[in-house]
Formats: C-alpha cells, structure tokens, sequence
C-alpha cells in the first residue's frame, strides 16, 4: 500500500506543482496593481486571496486541514503567534486563519527575492527579512519591526526553531528574537501553536510529495506579553507546543 501511495504521488505531484506556481504567477502581477492603486489593504487582500488559492492547491494532494482553535482573540490588539516549524507549506494556512491579525513574518533575507509573490510580499508586505550571520543587525532590525507591529496594530509570526524539522521532532528554541519581541511589545498577546503532521508533505523529500496528509494547527491559550519576565514566558510557550507535537 505504501508503495502504491508513492508511485501515485509521482503524477499528483505533478498536476500540484503546476497548480501552485501557475498560482504564484498569476498573483505577483496581482500583488503589483493592487499595492500601486489601492496601497496596503489592497495588497493585503490579494495576499490574503493567494493564500487561501495555495491551500486549495494542498488539497489536490489530498491534504486535509484541521484549524482548532477555541480562542476569541481580538483583532484590534497585536499578537505574536509563536510556532513550531515543520515545513514550507506551515504558512498558507496561518496566513488565512490569521487573516483579521494582519500576520508578518520574520524570516531570512535569501527569500526576499527569486520566489515569484513570495518574495515580492515579504518585500513589501510589512515583513522583515533578517541576515542570520549578522546578529546584532538582526536585532536592530526586529527591535524596528516590533516599533511598527506596535504602531499600526499588527501581529508577528516567528518559528524559533529557526529551519524547520524534517522529520516532526521538535528543536530546541533560539530564544533571543521571542525575547526581544515580547519585551518591545508588552501590551501583545502570546499565542502558542503547534503544528503537526506537515513535515509528511515532504516525506519523500522535495519531490514527489506526499499525498493523503492531515495537516493539524492547535492554538493554545493566549498570554499576555506583560505577565511574566521573558524568559519564563518563552519557556512556557515552548514547553507548551512541544508538549502537543505528535
């Protein structure tokens, strides 16, 4: 069964990956005109839309998803969701859940270009792009980031595992960036998830990809940035999403 599962993943694969950069492609002109004439919100929607197309893109693979998620969490404050990290397609589903948050990504700089809509809405979509042999700049600029997640009352997605986990197993956090978030943004909300089973897209490596995944995102209970020093607050939020990860 398993055999067969992978052979049919070749031909899927296939119709998948066409699916899904015809998707990139037709949203970078998309992202472009919508930014130029209609500025932020207009661009926003566009990203909001090509996320909620690349999902349906997932489900040719059979992918399924289940959001669970029992929290009211308020629009009109920040948040920083805080995840673990198991693959490159962890992010259209937080996207779209998360749309009302206006969710920002940190991520690293050799993104920013190269990916068509990808890259142009890390670019340009309120995101930060860090150079990760470069500390102390990467600290500046997450201290700015934070300034303006604050000002206009956006959230922060970060995965401190840094790379994603190949195989599920969680890494262990680097600590730092959560750090300087939370004390940059005192009046946000934490939000913990754990992410499981998204790793078996990519179980046969970059291609074929897997078929029949059920993708699961939990959102723990929120916490409020101010109610504890830093560390024991990334501590905990650590301690709970790995204690969810199957």
């Amino acid at each position: 069964m398993k055999k067969l599962k992978k052979i049919l993943s070749y031909p899927i694969s296939v119709i998948f990956f066409f699916f899904f950069f015809l998707t990139l492609l037709v949203f970078h002109p998309i992202q472009w005109i919508s930014l130029k004439l209609g500025g932020y919100e207009s661009h926003k929607k566009s990203v909001d839309a090509m996320n909620f197309f690349l999902l349906r893109c997932l489900n040719l693979l059979g992918t399924s998803f289940t959001i669970e998620n029992p929290h009211n969490l308020p629009t009109n404050r920040s948040c920083i969701f805080v995840s673990n990290h198991q693959g490159t397609y962890d992010i259209p589903p937080i996207i779209w859940h998360f749309r009302k948050h206006h969710p920002k990504f940190v991520s690293k700089k050799e993104l920013g270009k190269g990916i068509p809509s990808i890259s142009y809405n890390l670019r340009h979509g309120g995101n930060l792009l860090i150079d990760r042999k470069k500390g102390r700049e990467s600290m500046i600029a997450l201290s700015k980031f934070a300034d303006y997640l604050k000002e206009n009352k956006r959230s922060a997605v970060i995965f401190p595992e840094g790379t994603r986990s190949r195989t599920g197993a969680p890494k262990k956090f680097a600590v730092k960036g959560l750090q300087l978030l939370i004390e940059k943004m005192p009046e946000a909300l934490v939000v913990p998830i754990t992410i499981n089973n998204s790793w078996k897209l990519f179980r046969y490596g970059n291609f074929p990809m897997g078929i029949g995944v059920h993708f699961m995102l939990k959102v723990h209970e929120p916490i409020a940035a101010n109610s504890m020093v830093s560390d024991a607050l990334v501590a905990q939020v650590e301690r709970t999403i790995t204690a969810d990860i199957i």
